[in-house]
């Protein structure tokens, strides 16, 4: 581990014990590293979204800075925790924004491509597969969480496994089980649709 990587993981260990000093001072050594994990999630929303990715950086940071307390052990870990704080940011700005009804006419597409979707059908698959997460992370949360670092957090597959301290082989199974199953939720037409129902 270098230097400053060390200094990452010593100031997130302080942080995470409640120093509210030690997380003022992982911020400008992470931030580059979270305006690319906003960018990514941004992408998937439309042109001209009200939140930019300074504003989304800020939010999560805000949001993380109020927890009394938080689990980061290590940077890989602190940004999946930043990427599912962006994550419903997002979802709760969608909720707000677009009222339109959900699933009347739009396109199926895997998780994966959301950004090939008009402005409001991403809204509306941004809420479902919010609201689809949640009742996965009931079913199996290492599931949920896979998720939420691979699509969310951009994490790698490796990256993954570090965060969620689980073997590289089981990432790669609960990453493709858990997108099926989202879809099969996202989209039960489909599936009925597929097994003659």
């Amino acid at each position: 581990m270098g230097e400053s990587e060390r200094s990452v993981t010593d100031l997130l260990v302080l942080a995470g014990a409640g120093d509210r000093a030690a997380l003022d001072s992982v911020l400008p050594l992470v931030y580059d590293e979270l305006r690319r994990i906003a960018r990514r999630q941004l992408r998937r929303e439309a042109e001209g979204h009200t939140l930019g990715t300074t504003a989304l950086v800020h939010e999560a940071y805000l949001r993380l800075a109020d927890q009394t307390r938080g689990e980061w052990h290590n940077r890989a870990q602190f940004m999946a925790i930043a990427a599912t704080a962006m994550r419903r940011i997002l979802v709760d700005h969608a909720r707000r924004h677009h009222a339109a009804k959900r699933g009347a006419s739009a396109r199926r597409v895997p998780i994966e491509r959301m950004e090939d979707l008009a402005i409001e059908e991403r809204a509306e698959l941004l809420v479902a597969l919010d609201e689809a997460l949640e009742r996965l992370g009931a079913l199996d949360a290492r599931q949920a969480r896979v998720v939420e670092c691979r699509f969310f957090g951009g994490l790698t597959e490796e990256e993954t496994a570090e965060v969620l301290g689980a073997g590289l082989r089981t990432v790669k199974r609960d990453w493709a089980k858990a997108r099926s199953w989202l879809y099969a939720e996202v989209y039960p037409d489909e599936l009925a649709r597929a097994v003659g129902g």
